[in-house]
């Protein structure tokens, strides 16, 4: 038989197993692309676990230390304001330089007042001078013993007080810079990075700052707790960073899983500078087909819900996620199905 005529012969039976080997190979691919996303999505939820256990522990660490000093330093600063004579409120133009220089006179004055009548052995009694406070919007400034001066700044959300933190500075003389000698601020937020950027060229910069970043910090913090008070049954993993500046979390509760992750770029933000949010299909869903079940999932991105998640704060925008989340859905299956 010609050769031609063999190969014309066989070439169907083999083309036949060719495309039959390929099919196969398809599937096995498939089934390997579904078995790594089964397997990504359980590392990811494992290192999710490991973060947030790590978060705790540093956390967990800090507090007994963190509560010794709280616990001291809120004692020092309540005798202060007991032993005030009067509280002056200033407002922003009066808080300048001046007032401040003004204010780091008064406390090594003092020092020096009390060193000399400690040397001469004077009874305590005749050590009493007069205390002045000053209230600069939601921080309270004391003149401490030891030319220390304390800022007591006082943190609110939702027009509700919530906690205190205070910050010690000293300085050696008048005319030498200030250092941060004790604070109580969380130990995540960067105050000795705030102190070199500001505290010797521009110490007013400073005290204002490091106002701003604890405000945020709580502002964002109450945020998360107000989402899982109000939302936490239809939240699946929520994970955060301990200063709230990444937060991620799903949901899980309609026809596709909707991961959110929010980052917020400076500490002082209390609206994401990122947003991202993916709806993935459900394998189950009624809508895929079963060719799409097959298929590696595709997410599609929720324009909306990142738009509401950098204009509105997070319990709002949560809730006009969910609003609108059905119609968006339907509007991307519908897309989907006429592709």
């Amino acid at each position: 038989m010609d050769l031609s005529v063999t190969l014309a012969l066989n070439s169907p039976t083999e083309h036949g197993e060719q495309l039959r080997r390929r099919q196969h190979s398809l599937s096995e691919l498939s089934y390997a692309r579904d078995e790594d996303a089964t397997k990504l999505e359980t590392t990811r939820a494992r290192l999710l676990n490991v973060l947030k256990r790590h978060e705790d522990l540093k956390e967990r660490l800090s507090r007994d230390s963190d509560k010794l000093i709280f616990e001291r330093l809120q004692k020092e600063f309540e005798a202060a304001r007991v032993a005030q004579t009067e509280e002056i409120s200033i407002d922003d133009e009066q808080w300048n330089d001046g007032l401040l220089a003004t204010i780091r006179e008064k406390v090594h004055i003092e020092a020096e007042r009390k060193a000399m009548i400690n040397l001469a052995n004077v009874p305590t009694d005749s050590q009493f001078q007069s205390r002045t406070t000053y209230r600069i919007r939601n921080k309270v400034i004391y003149c401490l013993d030891g030319a220390r001066i304390g800022i007591q700044y006082e943190t609110f959300f939702a027009g509700e007080p919530c906690e205190i933190y205070h910050c010690v500075l000293e300085s050696k003389s008048f005319l030498e810079k200030m250092t941060v000698t004790e604070h109580t601020l969380p130990f995540f937020l960067p105050i000795r990075e705030v102190e070199t950027d500001h505290l010797s060229s521009n110490a007013i910069k400073f005290i204002d700052h490091l106002e701003e970043i604890l405000q945020s910090y709580i502002d964002r913090r109450e945020q998360v707790r107000l989402i899982k008070e109000l939302y936490g049954n239809q939240i699946g993993e929520l994970f955060y960073s301990l200063p709230y500046t990444l937060i991620e979390f799903t949901l899980e509760d309609f026809e596709c899983k909707v991961t959110v992750s929010i980052r917020y770029s400076d500490l002082i933000l209390t609206l994401p500078s990122q947003a991202r949010v993916l709806a993935w299909p459900l394998r189950s869903a009624k809508r895929i087909s079963a060719a799409d079940r097959r298929a590696q999932p595709v997410p599609s991105r929720l324009s909306y819900a990142e738009s509401a998640l950098k204009t509105l704060s997070l319990p709002e925008a949560y809730a006009e996620i969910v609003l609108e989340l059905p119609r968006a859905l339907k509007q991307m299956f519908y897309s989907q199905e006429s592709d």
